[in-house]
């Protein structure tokens, strides 16, 4: 089993153990379990989609551009609760296309990587999201 201890986030004080006893975990940019100090503040936000400010599907058919959309919306729930994505503890995809959602997941680690975000994360299969043309949709949970 593998197991990191780094800094978490933007508080150097805070740290995570990294918890990889298996699997392919690393190849995705997640790690499978991670044990941190308790958070003062806990962020749970509502499943995020491909919509633009006016909640309008965008890039249907294109589950890369979905993504990548998806995860803007996320970092601006973040912002408003004064968190990056540095501060995720867990991340939830759902899709009605696991194949292309598995394909296009650098879409979500080319934002993650940044911010030297692996948390645990979960992809689901769905047999449809809440409107018509959307392909995914993501939950974050974050804590600092």
């Amino acid at each position: 089993m593998t197991a990191t201890p780094t800094a978490a986030g933007p508080d150097p004080g805070r740290t995570v153990l990294r918890l990889n006893p298996h699997g392919p975990s690393r190849r995705f940019g997640y790690d499978q379990g991670q044990l941190r100090t308790a958070p003062r503040h806990l962020l749970t936000a509502a499943g995020q989609g491909p919509v633009d400010e006016h909640g309008v599907v965008m890039h249907e058919g294109d589950v890369c551009a979905q993504l990548a959309l998806t995860m803007r919306n996320v970092e601006q729930v973040l912002a408003a609760g004064g968190m990056t994505l540095a501060d995720v503890v867990r991340l939830t995809v759902y899709t009605t296309d696991v194949d292309a959602a598995l394909a296009a997941y650098g879409a979500i680690t080319e934002r993650l990587d940044p911010a030297g975000a692996t948390p645990p994360a979960t992809l689901v299969g769905v047999a449809r999201l809440v409107h018509p043309g959307m392909a995914v949709e993501i939950e974050v949970t974050a804590a600092r």
